[in-house]
């Protein structure tokens, strides 16, 4: 066994918990992760819309004032607080939304919190489409904010619940699939629109209605989930629910009956989710929860997600040619999901995050030794260089840390804990993307070259976390778990006091 690896007997899993994958399950699980799109929209929407004059014009005027100033250092030419707030305001109502939407879930389901996303997110596009000053623009990120929370919340826990173990990570995969691909339309989107000259960011903003739409029409045509139906004690619902995943033909008693065990041992121990979630025994859970979505935004992702536009044009690109950079970007990250959703329940999780981990650190260190050179106007070969590069940051992270953090934590946490943990794991997730939306910019403009260095440090310091302390969770059941965490060198002392 590896250092922090766990080795689980398929002997221990029998045929019926494995589960087959049934074209029921696998259309539900797909309408479910499709929250991911309107998360993934808006990661390639605001980094688009920012770079386009008539948008700069209306909203941010100083920013289109640095652009023109010749002499003015090109690190620092979008150093703008201000438009930064319109980028990092929707993480803190998606922190906010994240944390209630645990204690929600329990009173309407995953199903239930699923279409409140997509109502809310709706009202924000509306808000941020026709918007006419700053504030009613911000107001609009806030709304579309509390979508995304509640969105990211569910939608894995939802696919979680609902996948066989044997399936499991494979459509897990899908939520961070469907986020790449809202990058790809908002680039795509951004590109197409950005001639249209005013009316431009008016159209690529408003077309956030397209995933919204998407999701809230499939929320309301999919069953809840087996355990959430449990918890509120609709048992029937239960049955039926796993008998459309199943498969009719399935023999779903056993894994209804301890779904039904877990559910009541959990309901009889405690009746305070938060409170029990902070208990010795569950230490293991909750770090693992909190830190794996806080290190995601720590790879440098962010950097390149949210203003590969505005990293394009410092370097010397029209605004065109680095809206076209940001969709070959995005079209690598696609790609890379879907390599992670065909390998990811055959060669596991540590895997991929020790590869994606290793081949961030290469890259990022690659880039700062060109931008410690030069930054733009690049020579032709030396952007497509800068270029590959970022594509391979981008396509690590869409095979490594894009989904697999969506999908660990939603695998580790027991059922009595699962939607509060989650939605405390996602909020850290979010306070990290805050903090950084708001500083990357400045960062930027201070550190230069010497900021693609410190990410590459801060991801060299997560590769060893991995390695040494997240186990291997591929086809483990959700009710077997805690024997991943028995086996473990250094969590299980906390598992075995118990």
């Amino acid at each position: 066994m590896a250092a922090g690896g766990v080795m689980v007997d398929d002997g221990d899993i029998s045929e019926n918990e494995e589960g087959k994958l049934t074209t029921s399950v696998v259309i539900i699980c797909i309408i479910a992760a499709s929250a991911g799109l309107m998360f993934g929209y808006d990661i390639g929407v605001s980094g688009g819309v920012t770079t386009m004059e008539p948008f700069l014009k209306e909203f941010f005027p100083s920013v289109l004032a640095k652009m023109a100033d010749t002499k003015q250092d090109m690190y620092c030419v979008f150093d703008s607080q201000i438009l930064t707030a319109f980028t990092s305001s929707l993480y803190i109502a998606g922190l906010v939304s994240s944390l209630v939407a645990g204690r929600v879930a329990t009173i309407v389901g995953r199903r239930g919190i699923l279409i409140m996303s997509g109502v809310i997110f709706l009202i924000g596009t509306v808000l941020n489409a026709l918007a006419v000053h700053v504030a009613m623009l911000i107001l609009g990120r806030i709304l579309l904010g509390f979508g995304i929370g509640f969105g990211n919340q569910a939608a894995p826990v939802y696919v979680t619940e609902m996948a066989p173990p044997k399936w499991r990570g494979t459509l897990s995969t899908a939520f961070q699939f469907y986020l790449c691909s809202g990058v790809v339309l908002a680039t795509f989107i951004n590109f197409a629109v950005a001639p249209l000259g005013n009316y431009g960011w008016r159209v690529a903003l408003g077309c956030a209605a397209i995933p919204a739409i998407i999701m809230t029409i499939g929320a309301l045509s999919i069953p809840d989930t087996p355990s959430s139906l449990i918890q509120r004690g609709r048992y029937n619902e239960a049955r039926q629910s796993l008998n459309q995943v199943r498969g009719v033909d399935s023999d779903i008693e056993a894994e209804l009956n301890n779904l039904i065990s877990s559910a009541n041992a959990a309901s009889t121990a405690n009746h305070e989710p938060y409170k029990k979630l902070f208990q010795r025994r569950y230490r293991p859970h909750v770090v693992l929860a909190l830190a794996i979505p806080s290190f995601q935004q720590l790879t440098g992702v962010n950097v390149v997600a949210f203003y590969a536009p505005v990293l394009f044009r410092s370097m010397g690109s029209g605004g065109q040619m680095a809206l076209l950079g940001a969709v070959i970007l995005g079209a690598v990250n696609l790609g890379s999901a879907l390599v992670s959703t065909s390998i990811v329940d055959r060669i596991g999780r540590r895997f991929l995050f020790l590869e994606g981990g290793l081949q961030l650190i290469l890259s990022e260190v690659a880039i700062a030794c060109i931008f410690a050179r030069q930054l733009g106007p690049f020579s032709a070969s030396t952007a497509i260089v800068v270029l590959v590069l970022m594509c391979s940051i981008s396509a690590a992270f869409g095979w490594s840390w894009g989904p697999l953090t969506w999908l660990v934590p939603s695998e580790i946490l027991p059922m009595d804990v699962r939607p509060v943990g989650q939605g405390i794991g996602i909020a850290f997730n979010f306070i990290v993307t805050f903090v950084l939306s708001q500083i990357s910019l400045a960062l930027f403009c201070h550190l230069k070259y010497g900021m693609f260095l410190l990410y590459a440090a801060l991801t060299l310091l997560m590769t060893v976390f991995v390695a040494f302390f997240v186990p291997e969770t591929k086809g483990v059941p959700l009710e077997s778990m805690d024997a991943v965490w028995r086996k473990h060198w250094y969590w299980r002392r906390f598992i075995s006091e118990v």
